[in-house]
């Protein structure tokens, strides 16, 4: 079953000049109180799946600097092979298991919720599209009180780790009356980038999320340093 959450009636009838923005979740929109989103519990959770098989920990700025979709290729880089599949299955389910305990910790973005107002009420419209496939986001989302926001919210109803672009393609198609080149992607990975150019959207890179500036500029998106900086270059790239 789709992790979804739709407002009904608000795409209908929007202009097809209307720049419409897809939101990434963890990483863009949520995070842990520090300057990196979510990166913290992130980060814990990704060593938690470590220790399941005698891995070292990693730092933030090696995560950064390697970090990639789909995830058993990271963890190749880190390992110098691709996990068995009982290596990946612990490793899976640890990550799951330590990110779920620390999520509640998690809040949202500094001036998100403005942000997502100011773009809904000049008559514009956004959704949210999740990679993490293992919890649906739309009752944080709601918990929130933005679930009124969104058009759409949806997470990954894909393979675990097995990245964006499916979901984009699906998450899209659903959405009457958005037109692909006048779509906006707003994520901190790479992935959001690729999945962007697969619709034929745009896409704009946060830097404080999953990979370091120099690995999000392989993209040849705009990168931005700040949620606000993100959108103020959507709204250029579709004027």
């Amino acid at each position: 079953m789709d992790r979804l959450s739709e407002v009904p009636g608000t795409v209908e009838g929007m202009g097809k000049r209307e720049t419409h923005i897809i939101l990434d979740w963890n990483g863009t929109l949520f995070h842990d109180g520090t300057l990196f989103h979510d990166i913290d519990a992130v980060i814990a959770a990704t060593n938690a799946a470590f220790a399941e098989i005698g891995l070292d920990p990693i730092t933030l700025e090696r995560y950064r600097e390697l970090y990639c979709v789909p995830i058993p290729r990271f963890y190749e880089r880190l390992m110098g092979r691709l996990p068995t599949p009982r290596e990946w299955e612990q490793m899976d389910v640890a990550f799951q298991r330590q990110y779920a305990a620390r999520r509640a910790a998690c809040q949202l973005a500094a001036g998100a919720e403005a942000l997502l107002e100011r773009w809904q009420t000049t008559g514009r419209t956004q959704s949210l599209l999740s990679l993490y496939e293992h919890y649906n986001p739309v009752p944080l989302v709601r918990g929130f009180g933005i679930e009124s926001r969104f058009v759409r919210v949806q997470g990954s109803t894909g393979p675990s780790g097995s990245g964006k672009a499916e979901d984009m393609v699906r998450h899209l198609a659903r959405l009457d009356g958005v037109r692909a080149g006048r779509t906006v992607v707003i994520g901190d990975a790479l992935d959001d980038a690729l999945a962007a150019r697969q619709v034929g959207a745009h896409a704009v890179l946060y830097s404080g999320g999953s990979h370091s500036r120099a690995s999000l500029a392989t993209a040849g998106v705009p990168i931005a340093d700040t949620l606000a900086e993100a959108i103020e270059l959507a709204e250029e790239l579709t004027a």
